[in-house]
């Protein structure tokens, strides 16, 4: 699972193997000796040395996987901040605005997410799922490039955001030049909603017009 670990004064730097995500995937964390539960989702937290008669050292420790693109910061005060590249960023406000005019069309609250994380809400307060985390199971779907769609007295639903209790109608995965940079969907309003095939092509063609801006 590591590759190497760089030990710094103040700081750590963890390097992962390539492809960890797969890997991680493959078993559950309580399997891999030293990662606590969510950390291979982090890319920074904190690590506290004890030893008798002597003072906590506190380490920063930045968790990198080797495959993944990052996005580097400093603050004022000169730390350096690693953050997953996500490209459908870019497009947040272009995808904002079609998000609002695709839940006008469809009547539907729409979330449009990144590999990890939701980005843009229309049709519901954007407190509620603004930046929250994707599920599993979206993630699931993302990577397998597959499609979702809800149908009524279906047993099964799909709870896209972690951490709040609304299911998914219709998913579509966003894919440019070949890679998966995220998903678009409708959130179904009430429990008896189910996606028709206007929803399906709506959320289809909204996945289709964001790849293909992101190609451009």
């Amino acid at each position: 699972i590591i590759d190497r670990v760089l030990v710094f004064e103040d700081h750590l730097e963890i390097r992962l193997q390539r492809d960890i995500d797969t890997l991680l995937q493959c078993g559950t964390l309580e399997e891999a000796a030293n990662f606590n539960s969510g950390i291979e989702n982090s890319l920074h937290c904190r690590l506290v040395q004890s030893a008798d008669k002597h003072p906590d050292k506190v380490f920063d420790v930045n968790v990198i996987g080797d495959g993944d693109p990052l996005e580097i910061y400093t603050d004022n005060g000169g730390e350096v901040i690693f953050k997953k590249y996500s490209p459908i960023e870019e497009l947040s406000n272009f995808a904002g605005q079609y998000a609002d005019v695709l839940h006008k069309a469809g009547g539907y609250p729409v979330v449009v997410s990144d590999r990890d994380h939701v980005i843009n809400v229309a049709g519901i307060p954007k407190k509620e799922l603004l930046e929250r985390r994707v599920s599993p199971v979206l993630e699931e779907i993302m990577e397998q490039r597959r499609n979702f769609q809800y149908s009524s007295g279906q047993q099964k639903k799909l709870q896209p955001v972690e951490g709040v209790d609304r299911y998914a109608l219709v998913v579509y995965p966003i894919i440019a030049s070949g890679d998966v940079c995220g998903s678009i969907m409708f959130l179904g309003s009430d429990s008896n909603a189910s996606a028709g095939e206007s929803e399906v092509k709506l959320i289809q063609t909204a996945a289709a017009f964001l790849g293909k801006q992101m190609e451009e």
